[in-house]
């Protein structure tokens, strides 16, 4: 029965997810553009919001793409430019350890401001709690990884995680086998941050698509304003 359920959440979930993400995000941009925001809660108590964004979102930016590029990046990519192993291993938990770090910071200083302001509790809906919680759990989760990477630094489970992301990633059907042995921590972190695509469409994370979408301002031609 494990085998099943493990084949399941490593191999078939991940699949599920990435739809849920994809199709649940042109939906409600299709039928609710008036709920497609960030819910800014600045108007209401500014306090410390500035330091804990800033905080947040340049820690989960760099984690975003540090991923990104540490997991979807071949193998032989590393292999032909002389980076081994154990020393990837070690620059990435140090990126992992500092933008997780800052990202946690933030998130810490917002949920601080949050809850610690009568109008702002008010105003948190059941969404916004999940969102915060959920990236808390996972980004302690993920946190936690580090400790376990440091009783081995040969490299091989994350050479481990990367053929199961790039197996997903390529649509091979033994994606799931490659970490069969992994600790619990990671396959936890990897189920949360899996479950973050599926929670995604349906909360104010949403706004996320706008910010790569505003990418194309830097292109676009000045707008000219004159005077009557």
């Amino acid at each position: 029965m494990s085998n099943y359920l493990h084949q399941f959440v490593y191999g078939i979930y991940p699949y599920i997810a990435l739809a849920i993400f994809f199709l649940g995000s042109l939906i409600r941009f299709d039928r609710e553009q008036y709920t497609w925001k960030s819910d800014s809660s600045q108007l209401l108590h500014r306090g410390s919001l500035r330091l804990g964004n800033i905080l947040f979102h340049i820690g989960i930016i760099g984690l975003l793409f540090g991923h990104a590029a540490g997991l979807l990046t071949p193998v032989w990519v590393w292999d032909t430019l002389g980076v081994s192993h154990s020393l990837k291993q070690g620059v990435a938990m140090a990126a992992g350890g500092v933008m997780g770090g800052l990202c946690l910071a933030g998130m810490l200083i917002l949920l601080a401001r949050r809850f610690g302001n009568a109008r702002l509790r008010a105003v948190t809906t059941a969404g916004d709690k999940l969102v915060m919680v959920w990236i808390l759990l996972t980004l302690l989760l993920g946190l936690s990884s580090i400790f376990v990477s440091a009783s081995h630094m040969d490299g091989h489970m994350m050479v481990l995680l990367m053929n199961w992301a790039q197996h997903i990633v390529t649509l091979r059907g033994d994606a799931a086998s490659f970490i069969v042995d992994a600790p619990l921590v990671f396959k936890l972190h990897l189920f949360m941050g899996m479950s973050l695509f599926v929670i995604f469409p349906f909360t104010r994370l949403v706004h996320v698509w706008s910010g790569f979408g505003a990418i194309g301002y830097l292109g676009r031609a000045y707008q000219l304003v004159r005077r009557r």
